[in-house]
């Protein structure tokens, strides 16, 4: 028999989320970023949810191949662009639409023989600082791709330094000064643009970790209200208790220290599994449907709870990292990180379970019928 431990992939939430996105950002369309094969989640996995997306987007050509194989026939986006001169050949054969932000991919697609142009998103740095033409010279980079012949449509795109809170207004400014009279659809809005910042979201929006039920901020309660679902379920079980008198400690580094008798549950569960190492006493978990919290140090494998709170539970019981019960934004800002670190770090030898698309909307219309 395998670990107890598994993930669980809800294919109905990111369906759910994606029509949360697009009706916060009503009117615009919906580019669904899938990079980082779809934050953890698995491309193949949720591409059945996507249905209701305008176009996907992501980073790797192998993945944007994968998506056609898939059978998506609608646009499919390069958010970094092409790298050297074979990419352009996939992006042809694939019918990409691709990002360019600087001159020397201008260059390739200037010298590429295509049989057909190649729609693309010229991109501004309008105050991120990473990828883009800085506003002063946006205009001659697009006067440049409108005259390269294998260049066809042109749509303008930027990205925010803080769409998190509401700092974009000055970024926002920057990029309408700069586009002022220039044709062509615009896309500027990521997750936290798509959620509180109407302004931003122009013809096209770009949600992503929200498609997965996290938070932009990395802040679960900042997401409370919204409606997002969990797509994720890390689970497990417990594998051991023990009973500690004061003042004896667990785990490595004795770093907690029982200050009365308590039972103490060890979760198979570990830093190699992909919960972060970092989570200290006081993370929240969930064990047979009661929250408690990790205490002492997680090791590669394993882990240990807290089961003051459920006196009931013992070898065999059910516990969720994080999910719908437990946000991983809460998992993640404990231990000083973000809930898209932790859905992509995940570890492979973790076993996955996906949701039949449909399975989670039933059981929510039964538990409503029964309620």
């Amino acid at each position: 028999m395998p670990r107890p431990i598994s993930v669980r992939i809800h294919p109905e939430a990111v369906r759910h989320n994606l029509q949360t996105a697009k009706q916060s950002a009503s009117g615009a369309r919906v580019w669904a970023v899938v990079k980082a094969n779809a934050y953890g989640h698995g491309i193949e996995r949720i591409y059945p949810a996507l249905a209701g997306a305008d176009g996907i987007a992501l980073l790797d050509l192998d993945e944007a191949v994968r998506v056609r194989e898939l059978g998506w026939t609608q646009p499919i986006l390069l958010l970094e662009g092409i790298f050297d001169s074979a990419d352009v050949a996939t992006a042809v054969a694939h019918h990409l639409t691709v990002a360019v932000h600087c001159d020397e991919q201008l260059s390739l697609l200037a010298a590429a023989r295509t049989r057909q142009p190649i729609d693309i998103q010229l991109k501004m740095n309008s105050g991120m600082n990473r990828l883009g033409y800085r506003p002063d010279v946006f205009r001659a980079a697009w006067e440049r791709a409108r005259a390269t012949p294998t260049i066809g449509k042109i749509a303008l795109m930027t990205h925010f330094a803080n769409a998190d809170d509401s700092a974009i207004d000055w970024q926002l400014d920057r990029f309408d000064a700069a586009t002022e009279g220039i044709p062509g659809e615009r896309s500027l809005s990521n997750s936290a643009a798509v959620l509180w910042h109407p302004r931003a979201h122009r013809d096209w929006v770009r949600p992503g970790t929200i498609l997965y039920g996290a938070s932009p901020t990395g802040v679960a309660r900042h997401i409370e209200g919204v409606g997002l679902r969990a797509a994720m379920t890390l689970a497990s079980r417990i594998i051991g208790v023990q009973t500690l008198a004061p003042g004896e400690t667990v785990g490595y580094g004795c770093a907690y220290e029982a200050e009365q008798p308590m039972r103490i549950g060890v979760v198979a569960c570990g830093y190699a599994d992909g919960y972060p190492r970092h989570a200290p006493t006081g993370t929240p978990i969930v064990v047979d449907g009661v929250r408690t919290r990790v205490v002492g140090r997680v090791s590669m494998d394993m882990l240990t709870v807290d089961l003051t709170p459920c006196p009931n539970a013992g070898i065999g019981s059910q516990v969720e990292l994080w999910g719908e019960r437990v946000k991983v934004d809460e998992v993640a800002e404990a231990s000083g990180t973000i809930g898209y670190e932790l859905m992509c770090a995940v570890a492979r030898r973790v076993p996955v379970d996906v949701d039949s698309l449909g399975a989670a909307r039933r059981d929510i219309e039964e538990e409503s019928v029964t309620a």
